[in-house]
């Protein structure tokens, strides 16, 4: 779903990016932000260190060399973390310039800016990121373009090409995900495609088609891949709570199967725990988050449980963002919900999931909203590093 420009508040224009502090001397688990900010401001991404008990601790204000445009399509990836060597990257996107930013975790120091070709354009909803340890891929939301980027060493990425990709309906690449050698996009306008990214360069499967669940108005804008790249599972644009499962056990998509989990507007996010038992779904626009449970043998996803409006929700806030998780076992830890705040003040929901036999109950903590409000912050991404057990 698109996220219109919205919210640009007075307090921009006295505000400033203060310098980047030092960054750490050994590498814990971390939660990193994409502020968006757009012009005249340099963009940020905001560190902070995960503590044992959930909440968020000591912070770093990186700048990452370019611009936001303070929104765009909720399922966009706009920051990842991913390993290097005992080390971690972190790249950020910045629409407004059409360019990727690299930072070193472990110094909290930006490694360069990269662009793809002169013609990859992010400006009008943003540029979603998804990598291996081999290739970056980042999708161009202006010129409808994915580009391939090779992973190089230091955090640094080197342009490889890029490819058209529309949906049957004019859409352009809104949820995109990797695994081994598939790639699974939605495109936002009710069509879905899967692409072979086994040469670097993403060549399309020949499977593009409409989901399931498009014919009822649920479009499908985010999507995953489970860890044994059987299922697909995509969340949908939609009035009411439903996800979209498709198997890619054969190399490409097949028909999905749709399933309405509950009442929250909006399910484009979707997130599974690492041990792929219950789903997580951001309900963008109405301010919760949706707990089901998965069935990683049969792909099947059952109805659990679903929070209340997390605070301040239309007072503070207006949108949720993508959902991270503490953990890199069980059902992940503590949940963490970035809000997209009326001010541009930094909003970090936290959420906690309490599991009995069939049923589930999600709380938000008395910790949350973390709330910083000398920084700025247009937020819809974050990315979580969990800490070695």
């Amino acid at each position: 779903m698109k996220l219109p420009y919205m919210w640009r508040a007075a307090v921009l224009a006295a505000a400033s990016c203060a310098a980047a502090p030092a960054g750490d001397t050994t590498l814990g688990g971390f939660l990193v932000t994409n502020n968006d900010l757009s012009p005249p401001f340099v963009n940020t991404a905001t560190f902070y260190a995960v503590n044992p008990d959930g909440t968020l601790g000591r912070k770093t204000n990186v700048e990452t060399g370019g611009s936001g445009i303070e929104g765009g399509f909720f399922a966009a990836a706009r920051v990842i973390a991913m390993p290097n060597g005992s080390d971690a990257c972190v790249y950020v996107s910045n629409a407004w310039d059409n360019d990727i930013a690299g930072i070193d975790a472990m110094t909290r120091t930006l490694t360069g800016v990269f662009l793809g070709s002169p013609t990859d354009s992010g400006t009008t909803n943003g540029i979603g990121l998804a990598a291996n340890s081999q290739y970056l891929y980042a999708t161009y939301t202006a010129s409808t373009t994915i580009a391939t980027f090779q992973v190089q060493a230091g955090c640094t990425l080197s342009f490889v090409g890029d490819v058209f990709a529309a949906g049957l309906n004019g859409g352009v690449v809104d949820g995109m995900a990797i695994h081994g050698e598939i790639m699974v996009i939605a495109y936002g306008d009710g069509s879905i495609e899967s692409f072979d990214i086994s040469g670097g360069l993403p060549v399309s499967n020949g499977d593009q088609q409409y989901s399931t669940g498009s014919s009822d108005d649920h479009l499908p804008n985010g999507v995953l891949i489970t860890q044994d790249g059987h299922y697909a599972i995509f969340g949908d644009a939609s009035t009411r709570t439903t996800v979209e499962v498709s198997d890619i056990s054969s190399g490409a998509l097949s028909p999905t199967i749709a399933y309405a989990l509950g009442t929250g507007w909006n399910s484009g996010n979707v997130r599974l725990s690492p041990d792929e038992k219950v789903l997580f779904v951001t309900n963008d626009s109405s301010g919760q988050v949706t707990a089901a449970f998965f069935d990683s043998t049969t792909g099947k996803v059952v109805p659990g449980c679903t929070s209340n409006r997390l605070k301040d929700f239309y007072t503070n806030f207006a949108y949720a963002g993508n959902v991270g998780l503490q953990l890199a076992t069980g059902a992940g830890g503590a949940i963490y919900v970035p809000e997209f705040a009326a001010g541009g003040t930094v909003l970090i929901g936290i959420l906690d999931l309490t599991v009995s036999g069939a049923a589930c109950t999600l709380t938000e903590s008395v910790n949350s909203p973390v709330s910083d409000p000398a920084a700025l912050s247009f937020l819809l991404s974050i990315a979580v590093y969990p800490q070695s057990p």
